[in-house]
């Protein structure tokens, strides 16, 4: 086992938004959660990296064999999880290169070696059909919504880490974006690592097939299923689950 939720309550200020959520994801495995908004998808997907916005109530969160609920976001970085965001954040003044090998850098502990790394970093590109000089700019600075997400996939596939969380990835992006996101996804997956997706819509997963579909509903997980589950989503949206 990879990662594993226990009874997890959760709140945001005086509000409750987890209400007891349980979940275990193997290595190898596409797990995702799908819920309208404002069930607590990216609450979550938050959670689990630690972020001080939220309080855990109640408990645990296990990621191989070790409770990482209290370790600081940077320290569960390191242990191998990666998360991408809704909204990527803009730096100013750092360029995409640069932040990928200080990234590298600090989720591996090791020198990056220039030759291996800008080797790599050019096959991922050409992958994800991303405009090389890019690599100069300011991260996410002036980027559109689809370059913004294939540079949160390029970071995924430069630092390899053990668990991703990709929270809305699909949101906002045409058809061609998704299919270029999907193909990262593809290239990253392997049987020792795992993927937890974080939507409301089934998009992306046409293509990705996931071996366990979530139903998320004010803040607790009210079924789980295989691929069928998202389809019957996509047909007759959340209504029925509410109740």
């Amino acid at each position: 086992m990879l990662l594993e939720i226990k009874d997890l309550f959760v709140n945001a200020g005086e509000k409750e938004i987890l209400k007891g959520i349980n979940l275990k994801i193997n290595k190898g495995e596409i797990h995702v959660i799908m819920g309208p908004n404002g069930s607590g998808k990216s609450t979550t997907a938050n959670v689990i990296l630690n972020n001080p916005e939220y309080k855990k109530e109640k408990g645990e969160i296990i990621f191989e064999g070790e409770d990482i609920s209290n370790l600081k976001t940077d320290e569960i970085a390191r242990k191998g999880i990666f998360m991408s965001f809704q909204s990527p954040e803009e730096i100013p003044g750092v360029s995409v290169t640069n932040f990928l090998k200080y990234a590298k850098n600090k989720t591996t502990g090791k020198p990056v070696k220039i030759f291996e790394f800008k080797t790599e970093l050019k096959k991922y590109m050409e992958e994800l059909k991303m405009n090389s000089k890019n690599m100069d700019r300011s991260l996410n600075v002036g980027f559109s919504g689809g370059e913004k997400k294939k540079n949160e996939i390029l970071q995924m596939l430069m630092l390899n880490p053990k668990l991703v969380i990709l929270d809305e990835t699909d949101s906002g992006l045409d058809v061609d974006a998704i299919k270029t996101v999907s193909k990262g996804i593809e290239m990253f997956k392997t049987e020792e690592n795992s993927v937890l997706i974080i939507t409301h819509n089934t998009k992306i997963l046409h293509s990705l097939k996931p071996d366990f579909v979530h139903v998320l509903v004010d803040g607790k997980i009210v079924k789980t299923g295989e691929f069928d589950l998202a389809k019957e989503i996509e047909e007759n949206g959340y209504e029925s689950y509410k109740n």
